[in-house]
Formats: structure tokens, sequence, C-alpha cells
């Protein structure tokens, strides 16, 4: 059976704090874990009312802390924005507190603006150095060499699993040449999943951590009790993305029926936000199946990694419920 995991912005709804949204997300995982995801990963975002998880390393600690044996990572941790020793040092002390539990994922996307750049202390072409920063950065969770000037504390020795986000072909590439599991970020960015996935695997290279290729997608998925009210929570994320698109982002608006989006967009909006969202699956638990069936037919990816951005708590909460029931029923 294919497993399924998390994927979590923290979102911060309309009506609610901060607080409330590391809350739910220690909540969320928890439900998770009973359910039988195997992992759950927090996004770093920055400059962005809407989403709490911008400490990413602080917020998975949050979240490891309340949980006993689901997997908690980074999806991911933007290393642009930061130096190569002080993630290790932060992955390094998340493993030594939960050890066996945590993941590293890292992308190459500042996923910024340029003066909160700049406010992060990180130059303008810092992703030009990408692929050496990972090779820096795995070498400082290795054991220890005679006379290493520098080392991770803690973090030598300790191996956190690292993977590599993308979007786009960089990447897969680059994943496949340092023979490390690849993820991608289908749930906003589709156009080159099918391209990138075949590279990735018919460029591996074996590693050390990983014998064969392993790829994730990421795929939104809203799960409700008929296909109506799942269309009606996915408004919000619709919503959510129309402000980010006119550079006014926000908290996550409430949902609104589904033909009052036409009165909130314009016909070249919703083009670009169905776009944007064209891999989601959206409806009832047998529109779901047949939905999620198809994606992984298509893309025969090793493991799906489910998200979904829903105002309500409690709507979220069944939502990955009734998705979990799918994947059982896929299962069987």
């Amino acid at each position: 059976m294919v497993p399924f995991s998390v994927l979590d912005l923290s979102n911060v709804a309309q009506g609610s704090s901060v607080a409330d949204a590391l809350q739910d997300s220690l909540d969320l995982a928890r439900h998770a874990e009973r359910l039988g995801y195997r992992r759950y990963w927090l996004a770093e975002h920055h400059n962005m009312p809407g989403i709490a998880s911008a400490a990413t390393a602080v917020v998975i600690g949050h979240v490891a802390a309340g949980t006993k044996t689901i997997r908690v990572g980074s999806g991911g941790v933007m290393l642009p924005n930061h130096a190569p020793l002080v993630i290790a040092e932060q992955f390094g002390t998340l493993e030594a507190l939960f050890p066996g539990r945590i993941d590293l994922g890292l992308g190459r996307a500042p996923v910024t603006d340029q003066l909160t750049s700049r406010a992060l202390r990180r130059g303008a072409t810092s992703a030009d150095t990408f692929p050496q920063d990972v090779m820096e950065l795995q070498g400082y969770f290795q054991p220890t060499r005679p006379g290493q000037a520098v080392q991770a504390v803690p973090g030598a020795g300790l191996g956190v699993p690292i993977w590599l986000l993308g979007s786009s072909l960089f990447s897969a590439q680059l994943a496949a040449a340092l023979g490390l599991p690849f993820a991608f970020a289908s749930h906003f960015a589709p156009d080159s999943l099918d391209e990138a996935l075949s590279l990735y695997r018919s460029e591996f290279q074996p590693s050390g951590p990983l014998a064969k290729p392993y790829a994730i997608a990421a795929l939104p998925v809203f799960a409700a009790d008929t296909d109506a009210a799942a269309a009606r929570i996915f408004t919000s994320l619709q919503q959510h993305f129309l402000h980010l698109r006119r550079g006014r982002p926000g908290l996550l608006p409430a949902p609104v029926d589904v033909e009052s989006m036409d009165a909130l967009w314009s016909a070249s909006e919703q083009a670009g936000v169905g776009h944007a969202f064209r891999e989601a699956v959206v409806g009832s638990p047998a529109t779901v199946q047949r939905g999620i069936e198809a994606f992984l037919q298509r893309t025969g990816v090793d493991e799906l990694m489910v998200t979904a951005a829903i105002h309500d708590h409690t709507a979220r909460l069944r939502s990955f419920e009734l998705v979990a029931q799918v994947r059982d029923e896929i299962g069987r």
C-alpha cells in the first residue's frame, strides 16, 4: 500500500490567531498519527500573515514533542535563506530530542520577496550555491573527521535524512545525482510533475542513504461527505491563492458558496487558480478515491503527501479522516 503523509503550512484562518494555528497543527498531527499517516511535514514561508510556520524547526519541535510515532519534518526548509551549519545544528538538535523521527526536506526557492530575503541576511544569489550548500549540510551530519575544524553540535554523526524538494527539473536532477529522495510540489506547481519524476528515476545514482529512487508527490485533497460540501471548503484555498496572486497575502478566508466565486475573480484569474490546482482532488469519498487512484496510477509515486488548507478545523480533521479511509480502501 502506498503510504500517505501530511503537508501542513499551519495556516492562520480568519477569526483565529497564530497560537490557534500552531495548536491546530499539533492537533492535526496527533489525528494523523492515530489514522496511520507516515509523516507530518511543515513548510517555511516568511512575511506571510496567513502562515504560522516561519520558524520551521521550532514548530517541528512543537509537533514532535506532542506526538509519539509519526515522523515530523520540513517540507521544506528553504536552504538559500540559511547557513547550512545553522540548519545542521537545528535539525541535529531535533534528531537528538526525537531520535529516528526527524526528516529534513530542503527547497531551493527563497519563498519570499527580496526585501524579506535581505532581512534574513541572505543574498539575492544564495540559491545559486544550492548544490554546494546541500553537500555541505550532508557533511555536517557525517561522523566527525580527525582535524575537522567546524562541526555541527548536535548534528555530527546523526545522519538526519535529507530530502530534496522542488517544482522544476533542477531539484529532480540534483536529487538523482546525489542519490537522495525527492518530493515534488504538485500541490501548487504541477506543470513539470511527470517530466521531473521521469528524469529523477532515469538519472538516479544509488547512494549510501538510498539504493533506489524514492519519490513523493504533494497533492491537495479536500474531502467531505458530499461533493458539494467538499467544493465549498475548497473555496478557502482558492480565495487565499487569489489574494496571493494579487500581491495581498492574508489570513485563510472562510469558505463561500461555489457560485459566489464568480464575483470574486476575473475569468483570467479563475483560469490561473484552476491551473495551479489542476491536480487537486475535491469531493466525497467516492470521488476522492477515483481521483487519488488515477493520480497514483499515472505517477507511480512511492508516497503521497496530502495537503488541505481548510478554514474550519473540524472540517479539516474530517477531511484527513476520510482520506485515510480512502487510503485503506485502495490498499484493500
